[in-house]
């Protein structure tokens, strides 16, 4: 029996660069690199399609995009608007579907009910939610549609005809549909695996669906073979439970604050919002990672331990005792970045019975227990008044310095609250 279509998956195509375009009606129909920072150091994080048709692409160094894209204009991201847009575009989704779940900045998907399933029906549904973008949110930017079986498919779907697409993957067009697009166009397979692929003679896509599950269950070294075999066909399977291994950020320095007195406060800053993160998700972290990226030679990075915790202060210490370790210490620094591993579910946790404060070696303790109570009460009281007020109404001494030098960023995973615009 035929799967019927179950899953309607939506991408904002070159969102931040059409924001962008939104933003400005001069930058329409021209190329527009977005960077983080305004430095020829920099990178791409978005580019319109007028850009991609010359090669940039997201990571494309500012400098080789000019050369690349002679007449690109490069503009300096704005995370408080794709933020703010970001929610109209949900809204507007809703209007016509109930939205399941918001996967990143820029992609959705939604569960087709069983009365909403015949592809008529489905196209439809995907042509009212352009239609309601357009009218709602701007007729600058545009929105790929994929319906499918699954929601893997759905999404692969929504990437076979951008920009502004609409494409429908029915069962019994596969695997046939498939064939023409490439390996890495399928959402799992990176340069390495795509190099493990090849190794075992999976060299393109038709190979690839024509592959017998022991081969899948081979190449990718367990289930996730086996998960694959069956989305390929357009079964759905239950997805797996995912746990966070890791949460951090990094920042590029702009020329004028590569100097380490004014690295430091930016990495405070990325420490202060990694940790107001774990208690939102009721994480404690026991390992914290410091990056550093010099302007004239290698990166370095160390890491240090800790029992179990979420106070900002302990970690402080922690990065702060990293960053007097680091490699020539007045070496011009050209990104920051800082890691917390180890990472455990409040809820999870058994508290040390018995705690040193005198650890020796790599291990720090994160202090008595009364110091613990003060810490969480000393954080709950500054995420509260900055949830409510905006992260600028307070925040500790050593961000002082970093208050316009590090400005939101927004992850693939993770998006900001449209509130904090002043981070």
């Amino acid at each position: 029996m035929e799967r019927p279509l179950t899953a309607l998956f939506i991408d904002c195509d070159s969102y931040f660069a059409s924001v962008e375009q939104h933003l400005d009606p001069a930058l329409r129909g021209r190329p527009v690199g977005v960077a983080p920072v305004m430095a020829e150091t920099s990178c791409c994080i978005a580019a319109s399609y007028e850009a991609k048709a010359f090669g940039v692409k997201t990571g494309t160094r500012v400098s080789d995009a000019r050369a690349m894209c002679p007449g690109i204009v490069i503009v300096e991201a704005k995370p408080p608007e794709y933020i703010r847009l970001h929610h109209r575009v949900i809204a507007a989704v809703e209007d016509c579907i109930h939205v399941e779940a918001v996967l990143s900045i820029d992609e959705m998907w939604a569960w087709l009910p069983y009365n909403l399933r015949e592809p008529a029906t489905v196209e439809a549904i995907g042509n009212k939610i352009k239609a309601t973008v357009a009218r709602d949110v701007s007729p600058v930017i545009k929105v790929s549609i994929g319906a499918g079986p699954n929601k893997y498919l759905a999404k692969i779907a929504s990437k076979m005809r951008k920009p502004d697409g609409l494409c429908l993957i029915e069962q019994h067009q596969l695997p046939e549909l498939l064939h023409p697009l490439k390996l890495r166009d399928f959402t799992g397979i990176g340069s390495s695996m795509e190099a493990r692929l090849h190794a075992v003679g999976i060299r393109s896509v038709a190979r690839l669906c024509a592959a017998t599950k022991p081969e899948l269950h081979k190449a990718w070294g367990g289930v996730l073979g086996d998960r694959l075999w069956h989305l390929l066909r357009g079964d759905e399977i239950t997805e797996l439970p995912s746990a966070r291994k890791s949460l951090g950020h990094s920042h590029v320095l702009p020329p004028d604050s590569r100097v380490p007195a004014k690295a430091w406060p930016v990495l405070c800053k990325l420490l202060h919002k990694a940790c107001e993160r774990l208690r939102a998700e009721h994480l404690l972290t026991a390992s914290l990672t410091l990056q550093v990226s010099f302007v004239r030679g290698p990166s370095w990075s160390a890491d240090a331990h800790t029992v179990e915790t979420d106070s900002t202060l302990t970690l402080m210490h922690l990065m702060e005792r990293l960053w007097h370790e680091r490699p020539e210490p007045g070496c011009l620094i050209l990104k920051v970045g800082m890691v917390l591993t180890r990472l455990c579910e409040q809820g999870n946790h058994t508290p040390q019975l018995f705690r040193d404060d005198h650890d020796s070696g790599d291990d720090v303790a994160a202090g008595s227990g009364s110091d613990i109570a003060k810490h969480q009460r000393l954080d709950a009281a500054l995420d509260k008044l900055r949830a409510r007020y905006g992260r600028k109404v307070i925040y500790y001494g050593s961000v002082q310095e970093s208050r316009d030098t590090a400005p939101m960023r927004i992850s693939f995973t993770h998006i900001p609250d449209a509130g904090l615009e002043g981070d």
